[in-house]
């Protein structure tokens, strides 16, 4: 058993938990890792983000106090130790909004309903001081990944029109961003949403993985939900949903459409970078399998006129991200050094 083990042994123990059996539960991109605990007929989740890997669970426990004290469903922190980097969880449940969709697509609308709806709500809440804002230069520094990991991950030199996308990306930011900041929880999508339906109105949609929460402009959110990068959501229910939104919100839809479009081919963009570097220098292979469907985002949202010098950029400069290109990024799985 290694230190790390001893380490999480010591904090089960100490928080009642020593004799529970233990599942591991998916984890995500980064490092932290999941283990369902299960104790005499009551659960629990152990997440485990080693600080020594960039981990902060401090983030964590701190946005959830601040989630469940305005009603949301965030869940509740049942112990922690942030020094070792160890949080002892509630339990949510199994139904995440991804998997009841895959098992029944008349619920897709719904659930999108709800989510939305939790959205208006919480962009109707003062953000906490904490939160830092992810404006037009951090939103133009985050692209800045795609170049320097994918292009030379498909054997390509960068090229000037590739490398001026933050810059076109901040600029247009400045032009078409108006309406005010609000929280942003950043991983906003149906694999991170848990349906919880004997609760009500807002507190229905169960919230994780939040520890990364900003302060961004509205559609910033709603954009993560609607161009999901590990499942197809139709144009017609993205639709649907961005007019639930505004018309919860009262936004002009004149003024939203070139924002959201702005957004969504930003993160689009910033995906394809962060899912090169998984690969090439992580070794996780599997997340380059979406980016086709991220790239189609990509496109539907550089469609907008308002985007135009952001699309020719992207034609000139960033190659699609074809079968044969995405085979030579994985061919050179965890071979890359930080750049």
């Amino acid at each position: 058993m290694n230190d790390r083990s001893e380490l999480i042994k010591g904090f089960l123990e100490s928080a009642g938990w020593g004799d529970a059996q233990r599942t591991v539960l998916a984890g995500d991109a980064s490092e932290r890792r999941y283990e369902r605990l299960v104790l005499n007929g009551e659960r629990a989740v152990l997440m485990d983000a080693p600080p020594d890997r960039g981990e902060d669970t401090q983030r964590f426990t701190r946005m959830a106090s601040w989630l469940r004290s305005n009603g949301y469903s965030a869940p509740d922190i049942l112990d922690k130790n942030h020094a070792a980097g160890l949080v002892l969880l509630e339990d949510l449940g199994d139904d995440l909004f991804a998997r009841l969709m895959l098992q029944s697509h008349d619920l897709e609308i719904p659930l999108y309903r709800a989510a939305v709806d939790f959205l208006a709500d919480l962009h109707n809440q003062s953000p906490p001081s904490f939160l830092t804002p992810l404006g037009a230069t951090g939103l133009s520094e985050l692209v800045s990944l795609t170049p320097r990991w994918y292009l030379p991950g498909i054997g390509m030199e960068s090229v000037g029109c590739a490398d001026m996308l933050p810059d076109i990306i901040a600029e247009l930011y400045g032009t078409l961003a108006s309406e005010r900041m609000v929280t942003s929880l950043r991983d906003f999508h149906a694999e991170n949403l848990i349906w919880l339906p004997t609760r009500t109105g807002t507190a229905r949609v169960g919230l994780l993985d939040f520890q990364d929460a900003v302060t961004a402009h509205p559609a910033y959110d709603l954009v993560s939900l609607l161009q999901d990068a590990r499942r197809d959501v139709s144009e017609a229910t993205e639709a649907e949903a961005i007019q639930c939104y505004l018309d919860h919100t009262g936004t002009d839809a004149a003024d939203f459409g070139p924002i959201y479009a702005l957004l969504g081919a930003q993160r689009a963009l910033r995906i394809v970078g962060i899912f090169a570097r998984l690969c090439l220098h992580f070794g996780k292979a599997h997340y380059l399998d979406y980016l086709p469907r991220v790239w189609r985002y990509l496109e539907r949202n550089l469609a907008h006129p308002a985007l135009q010098p952001l699309r020719v950029a992207v034609q000139d400069g960033l190659p699609e991200p074809t079968p044969d290109r995405i085979r030579r990024i994985k061919d050179q799985c965890g071979q890359y050094p930080t750049p």
